[in-house]
């Protein structure tokens, strides 16, 4: 008896000093009304900001026609948003409308599909991954889904550093059959010590319009990190050039101006087989574009690892070992990069790049022969959008057993020339409609930005003024050695960065355009 009395004691005595343990299950629950909420309140502030127009929203003072949001108005209209600034950080905001050939509920499934999302906006999107789904949907569409996500965004330079943030996207059908996707940082639950992004409510309103197309206005408002970007790039960074609603608003309408040519026949009476044949080309200088832009910045869990080159003037190299990979060759591949300047808008320096009479002053492929387009497909509206074959003619007049499948496309942020060697067979069955995927590809290119002094935007074209320039990258994928075990030799490094090194020498010479230095 005296036993069970000192048991029954010291097990009340050490209940009593234990602490208690939370309910995880009722701080689950919390944790997602938290969201649920944060995530309602961003769909409020959004479509606010998205109808509203002055004194919410100024021209901005960049020489673009980009609007702005006047940050003591928005601190009045919107008091639940009012949070101290981070040390470092500087708030970025943006907006833009367009109407893009798309019906609303295939936008909206892109929007709220991360893999599609990825996909369709590779030129941003350096990776996405969807953590938890809150909320599927309704009836069998997405009114009133809620995800989290991660994500990491990039600019089509290796000297400005990705922007990763972790955020809710919550999508919302209204009465009147518009549609509204908000994403927001849900950093105070969950603070990042690596995200140098903090997404406030951002995203877009969409309105249903005639003829299968939607009207689209991007909002972009984010407080990010942005001490890390090469000086060269800032001015074009803080343009909002790089990463506003612009930048979101143009890769759209590329891609669906593209999707629109991939669906249209050439004439009624073209052969289904030559569709499949055009289909299945231009899935390949997809595959070749989203290979570029993947190569561009160093993106956290990607496949290169670099090796040298974080300077100005110095040539970025990366390496990536492919042991089995169906579209690209195997063994070592270099990808080597560099950014430099030219006193040129970006107009002209795409114009220069993309012509067939001046390609042999700067391309080593061609260098000494010459090229011969046998083959194009419009890709957009512009001259400039266009994917071509190019067949590769000796300096004996003989043609190359290879050829060059290349994608041009230019937009109110950039022009970008894309392209990649292909071997003739592959080429051909590719052109017969077969499924592309199997095609081994290394691609190289570049991408033209304005350098963020004054400009202008006439339409859909970029242009500068008489004091802009450009500021050019230059990549190139190049296959080392066809053994991915062997080690990697001093000499490949010196010979890749002769490459680029001579390239880029060719075209500032050709242009007649010294730039300022970063070579």
């Amino acid at each position: 008896m005296q036993i069970h009395r000192a048991t029954s004691y010291w097990t009340i005595a050490i209940m009593t000093a234990l602490p208690v343990w939370p309910d995880i299950e009722l701080m689950e629950k919390a944790r997602k009304q938290l969201i649920r909420q944060t995530a309602l309140s961003a769909m409020e502030e959004l479509t606010k900001m998205a109808c509203i127009g002055a004194p919410l929203w100024i021209v901005g003072n960049t020489g673009s026609d980009t609007y702005t949001i006047r940050e003591e108005e928005y601190q009045r209209m919107f008091l639940r948003a009012m949070r101290p600034m981070l040390t470092g950080f500087e708030c970025e905001s943006s907006r833009e409308t367009a109407v893009i050939r798309i019906n609303p509920h295939k936008l909206v499934e892109i929007l709220m599909n991360t893999r599609l999302w990825a996909a369709v906006f590779a030129g941003i999107v350096a990776r996405a991954s969807t953590h938890e789904v809150l909320t599927p949907g309704v009836a069998g569409n997405y009114d009133g889904a809620l995800q989290v996500l991660t994500a990491e965004f990039r600019a089509p330079s290796h000297l400005v550093p990705t922007r990763e943030a972790y955020f809710a996207r919550y999508c919302r059908c209204y009465e009147d059959g518009s549609w509204a996707v908000v994403d927001v940082s849900l950093d105070s639950l969950c603070p990042s010590p690596l995200g140098r992004c903090i997404r406030r409510p951002s995203g877009c309103l969409i309105h249903e319009m005639p003829n299968g197309c939607s009207k689209v206005t991007w909002v972009e408002h984010v407080d990010v990190d942005d001490r890390g970007v090469h000086y060269m790039y800032k001015a074009f960074v803080k343009s909002g050039l790089a990463f506003g609603a612009k930048c979101w608003i143009s890769i759209l309408d590329r891609q669906c101006e593209r999707l629109a040519n991939v669906m249209a026949p050439c004439l009624p009476t073209t052969d289904p087989k030559i569709m499949e044949g055009r289909r299945s080309m231009l899935n390949l200088a997809e595959r070749i574009v989203a290979g570029f832009c993947g190569g561009l910045s160093v993106s956290n869990g990607q496949t290169w690892t670099a090796l040298c080159g974080r300077g100005d003037d110095e040539v970025r190299i990366m390496i990536r070992k492919t042991v089995a990979d169906f579209g690209s060759p195997l063994g070592i591949v270099l990808n080597a990069a560099i950014s430099f300047r030219l006193p040129f808008g970006p107009k002209r320096v795409f114009d220069f790049l993309r012509s067939l009479d001046t390609r042999t002053q700067w391309d080593v492929l061609s260098c000494g022969g010459g090229v011969e387009e046998i083959a194009h497909v419009a890709s957009g509206r512009e001259t400039g959008d266009r994917v071509s074959l190019f067949l590769v003619i000796s300096a004996d007049g003989t043609y190359k057993n290879m050829l060059v499948l290349q994608e041009t496309w230019i937009s109110p942020t950039g022009c970008f020339l894309v392209y990649a060697p292909v071997e003739v067979v592959a080429m051909l069955t590719v052109l017969d409609g077969v499924d592309s995927s199997h095609v081994k590809v290394l691609p190289s290119g570049f991408a033209i930005v304005p350098d963020g002094r004054p400009i202008r935007n006439a339409g859909r074209h970029v242009e500068t003024s008489q004091s802009g320039g450009s500021l050019v990258t230059a990549q190139f994928q190049i296959l080392v050695d066809s053994d991915p075990t062997a080690r990697l030799r001093i000499d490949s490094i010196t010979a890749v960065n002769a490459i680029v090194r001579g390239t880029v020498y060719r075209i500032k010479n050709a242009m007649g355009g010294s730039g300022t230095g970063y070579i």
